[in-house]
């Protein structure tokens, strides 16, 4: 049974490594503002997607918590992206990082839709750990670097010690899970 749950984590941290270079890969030329909000945008709702199925789906009063903090947290950021769009007049622009984001999303909820009981909250909480660690990286290496305003910026290193807060929340409830 560990193995098949080693082999799964791997799976997913496999995934989101190849998701992420192929991101940062993808981005031969500068980012803009536009297309900086709408991955930030994106990334947030693809986390609060996930955590709309694991309320549903999850067994684990541990992973139900977190899920709810997932979508509290989550839909805050998104908030605070929207009021500075709005302030800034930025409409968030879809580019190859923001699709290919996406497209790795559906791929992920359909694993998640295909799960049930501890498969399933083993790999929601393996995903969201692997997922966060893939958010912070392209955050601090990516996003930031590229935004050129600095309230959006800001904003963006701002969002990183929640992200990191999620991560370690997420680590925690892992350790637990896997027991």
């Amino acid at each position: 049974m560990k193995t098949v749950k080693n082999q799964m984590k791997r799976g997913v941290l496999t995934l989101v490594g190849i998701v992420l270079g192929a991101n940062i890969a993808m981005t031969q030329t500068k980012l803009s503002d536009a297309e900086v909000a709408m991955v930030a945008v994106v990334a947030n709702q693809i986390d609060i997607s996930y955590a709309e199925i694991a309320k549903k789906k999850a067994r684990n009063q541990e992973v139900k918590k977190f899920a709810e903090t997932m979508l509290s947290d989550h839909n805050s950021v998104l908030g605070l992206a929207g009021d500075l769009a709005k302030k800034l007049g930025v409409t968030p622009k879809e580019n190859s990082v923001s699709k290919s984001l996406l497209e790795q999303a559906e791929k992920i909820e359909k694993s998640l839709n295909s799960k049930r009981g501890k498969d399933f909250d083993s790999f929601y909480i393996d995903n969201e750990v692997a997922y966060h660690e893939a958010v912070i990286a392209a955050v601090e290496d990516l996003l930031i670097p590229e935004t050129e305003n600095k309230e959006l910026r800001d904003l963006l290193k701002t969002a990183v010690p929640i992200f990191k807060t999620h991560l370690a929340h997420a680590k925690s409830v892992q350790a637990k899970v896997s027991k």
